[in-house]
């Protein structure tokens, strides 16, 4: 017996060691630096809900006090009613039942009900926040990431962080005080059995720390791929004429199944690891009860225990593994969201490279200076030392070989990059010192590429304006000869346009992106190619209205027609980055061969 004893006490001390090392790396895995920065992350959008939180805090007492209560009407329910056989209690015990889960089901209903308002709420913020963000970054990083990445960071990553606030955050929440609750009842029905409860719960939440590794690598991998998808999916839409026209279908399919099944893949990874936890919980779960009830019958046999406090300590065992298995489960989905919150703070932290100015630029733009201009993209120089003078109602029109930078040379006016030596400036001030937004309101741009957006034609040309000008819509349309034909559409300049607007033909989508520049009356106008789809009569009428336009305004045209520029002020020919003649049109015929070979080819 003494032997017996000994080793009992050695293996006792060995469970309670190992249970304190094992919980004190449960505590630092669980809330581990990566889980409280998250939280810390969410903290100022979560701590505007104080009030539901107190809601959803009662919520769960009531789930807390039915639970504990279920297992403690097992006492009396086993010794009064069914021992004793006392016939008071079999009125009492049945109505006690029903006041329990009535009590339990209105606490789960609020507790519900408020954590997701506060999940729905919070969410739908931060998505809004997580596109402002985007949509205020530099072009540079819009050029630099797929469409598809960016719209599934949107959809996709802030779905997965949904989910969790939503639906697992109230379980998780309400399962961890449940445990407690639980664990508290445990040691104070009986502190010594508690102990045999107590060492299994560490086993069971220690191979979730293993799991957990690595459904979060297999999250990220995930949420990556379905980036992919949505990329080649945004792709096959965007460009579904030139897949008809050459019958690619097959081939887009092709190309489609293999990031598809990529994504099955690797989701079916994060699957077989997931699944793992239940049957482990469940084994090492049961093992510990098995040793209770061991213990424990032995305590009854002794006479130690009634057979009703026995009862009501297994009942109180059993409920605490279940929240406990939920848990663990809950907390392998919790791999996900950290994941998908990684991706999205990661954009959320993201510095703008191009960084807004303090000044309110507020008149009319009238000079404009390039101050020996340099900027380079890997170790190679798009602009390359460009200095120039450009004064209020001269035309600039810019021409060169593909590449050669006159797009870029226009968007430096737009703050799309900054030089990365040199300056521009605006009537003797740097454009960085000005507000973008106060800058731009002086600029429009039409370019090749025509953007219209799902709304009326109305709104299109009055684009960024909440109210809209009829008069100004009608005078800007006949400049942009676009009135004749948008009044034998339907409704006239509120006719609805189509994603893309393929309700109009090219052309005529060209003329209302002219009209939209022209509606802004601002002070600087950037046209490149912005009539490319016109045929040539149309291109002449435009041209010869714009002329009177734009007398007062400056205007820089990159144009692929020659005649388009032949009445230029001043041309300016690029050539990798570098003005390398300039003149009007006649002068350069005369000096400048390059010039004369680019004439050549516009003729065409």
């Amino acid at each position: 017996m003494h032997v017996q004893s000994l080793v009992f006490n050695i293996i006792q001390f060995f469970c309670k060691y190992l249970d304190v090392m094992i919980w004190v790396k449960c505590y630092n895995y669980f809330f581990g630096e990566t889980l409280r920065e998250i939280v810390k992350r969410f903290w100022p959008y979560i701590k505007e809900y104080k009030f539901y939180y107190l809601l959803v805090i009662f919520g769960g007492l009531l789930i807390l006090v039915s639970t504990v209560g279920t297992a403690q009407i097992m006492k009396p329910m086993m010794d009064d009613m069914f021992i004793k056989k006392d016939k008071t209690m079999l009125y009492i015990i049945p109505f006690g039942l029903i006041a329990i889960y009535i009590t339990k089901a209105v606490g789960k209903y609020i507790q519900t009900i408020f954590m997701e308002y506060i999940g729905q709420s919070i969410v739908t913020h931060f998505r809004g926040i997580l596109l402002d963000k985007m949509i205020h970054l530099d072009m540079g990083f819009l050029y630099q990431n797929r469409s598809g990445e960016l719209i599934s960071r949107v959809t996709n990553d802030i779905a997965r962080i949904q989910f969790f606030v939503s639906n697992m955050l109230p379980d998780m929440f309400r399962d961890f005080l449940t445990v407690i609750a639980l664990v508290g009842y445990i040691i104070y029905l009986n502190p010594s059995l508690s102990f045999y409860t107590l060492v299994v719960v560490p086993f069971v939440i220690y191979p979730l720390m293993m799991i957990a590794k690595k459904l979060k690598k297999y999250s990220h991998r995930s949420q990556s791929k379905n980036a992919d998808l949505v990329s080649r999916l945004t792709e096959v839409f965007n460009n579904s004429e030139i897949i008809k026209a050459n019958a690619t279908e097959k081939f887009e399919m092709k190309r489609f199944d293999i990031e598809n099944w990529n994504f099955f893949k690797i989701n079916m990874k994060a699957i077989y690891v997931g699944a793992l936890v239940s049957p482990i919980m469940e084994i090492i779960g049961v093992s510990g009860l098995a040793m209770v009830v061991y213990v424990g019958g032995k305590e009854v046999f002794d006479g130690k225990m009634t057979v009703g406090e026995f009862t009501a300590f297994i009942t109180a065992v059993g409920l605490v593994f279940e929240p406990i298995r939920k848990l663990g489960g809950t907390y392998s989905k919790i791999q996900d969201a950290i994941a998908a919150s990684e991706r999205v703070f990661e954009i959320v932290d993201k510095e703008n490279s191009v960084m807004d100015g303090k000044k309110e630029l507020r008149e009319d733009i009238k000079e404009i200076e390039y101050k020996n201009v340099v900027l380079r993209y890997e170790n190679y120089n798009i602009l390359d030392g460009v200095s120039l003078k450009i004064k209020q109602g001269e035309h600039i029109a810019l021409v060169g070989d593909s590449g050669g930078g006159k797009s870029t040379f226009m968007n430096m006016l737009l703050r799309f990059y900054d030089p990365d030596e040199g300056a521009v400036c605006i009537s003797g001030t740097n454009i960085k010192e000005f507000t973008q937004r106060s800058l731009k309101h002086h600029i429009a741009l039409v370019t090749q590429r025509i953007y219209i957006f799902q709304d009326t034609l109305a709104a299109n040309v009055a684009y960024g304006e909440e109210e809209i000008d009829e008069e100004k819509i009608i005078e800007a349309l006949k400049l942009a000869d676009a009135y004749d034909f948008v009044m034998q559409l339907e409704d006239g300049i509120y006719t609805m346009m189509h994603e893309a607007a393929t309700n109009l033909s090219g052309g005529q989508r060209q003329r209302i992106a002219i009209a939209r520049a022209i509606y802004k009356h601002a002070s600087l106008l950037l046209f490149d190619e912005a009539t490319s789809a016109l045929d040539n009569e149309s291109e002449k009428r435009i041209q010869a209205a714009l002329d009177v336009y734009t007398k007062d305004k400056i205007t820089i045209t990159i144009a692929h027609r020659l005649s388009t520029i032949e009445d230029a002020d001043k041309i300016l020919v690029l050539q990798k980055g570098q003005i390398v003649a300039s003149g009007t049109h006649k002068e350069l015929l005369k000096s400048s061969r390059i010039y004369q070979r680019l004439a050549g080819e516009l003729k065409k």
